[in-house]
């Protein structure tokens, strides 16, 4: 998971060459851009706060200081780094978690909902499958490169990707792409076409992908299998 924005990195290192003065002027009642340097720096401080230091809520400014300056002048930390790591990151998830609630909630349900269709099949990964069109070809390993046709959408029917309107099938190696597909692609023989709806978990995670599939995206693909290369 990725929590060091590039303009928290700024922030350290406008800090570490502004914070004595900072500390020398803390009662200072008012403040004047004199030069090209003092307006940069005051720039920065503002879109440090604006958009990297928002996203860690409450910060406490004497600690992060004393961060900061521990780092810079080699004395002992109050934690190392693999803890500091460790903080963001599980401050991060936290944050994740109770935004993207209402995403994990919904697509539960339509896996529990789902899963009791007839005709559904749920794996040991809880990823879910309907037959389509079975064939009898030859099956892919997880080794192999296949080529394919298939529609991608959210569980509202949104749909985020088809080969089917791009009109050319897609190749890909199946160690390459999410765990669903390279779990579910080895299930299916040549000629055939499938149905899966996918958990989160086996499919982009916390993470997403682009502008249309969001963390904690539970997915349905109906892919259909037209050779292995």
């Amino acid at each position: 998971m990725k929590f060091f924005s590039p303009l928290l990195i700024i922030a350290g290192l406008l800090l570490l060459s502004s914070c004595d003065q900072a500390s020398k002027s803390a009662e200072t009642t008012e403040i004047m851009l004199s030069t090209e340097e003092q307006k940069r720096s005051y720039a920065l401080g503002m879109m440090i706060e604006e958009r990297a230091l928002k996203q860690y809520g409450k910060i406490d400014y004497q600690f992060l200081l004393h961060g900061i300056t521990a780092q810079q002048q080699g004395k002992q930390p109050l934690m190392d780094l693999a803890e500091a790591l460790q903080v963001l990151g599980d401050y991060q998830k936290l944050i994740n978690d109770e935004k993207f609630a209402e995403v994990r909630a919904r697509g539960e349900a339509f896996l529990k909902s789902n899963a009791l269709v007839e005709g559904v099949t749920v794996t040991a990964s809880g990823l879910q499958y309907t037959v389509l069109s079975a064939a009898d070809g030859p099956k892919p390993s997880a080794f192999d490169t296949v080529t394919v046709h298939y529609r991608g959408t959210l569980i509202d029917g949104s749909e985020f990707d088809s080969s089917y309107e791009r009109g050319e099938p897609s190749s890909f190696p199946l160690d390459q792409v999410i765990p669903a597909w390279t779990e579910g692609v080895q299930l299916m023989s040549v000629g055939s076409k499938f149905k899966f709806v996918v958990p989160y978990q086996i499919g982009y995670a916390e993470r997403g992908a682009g502008q249309t599939i969001g963390p904690f995206e539970t997915l349905i693909f109906e892919i259909e299998l037209l050779e292995i290369n």
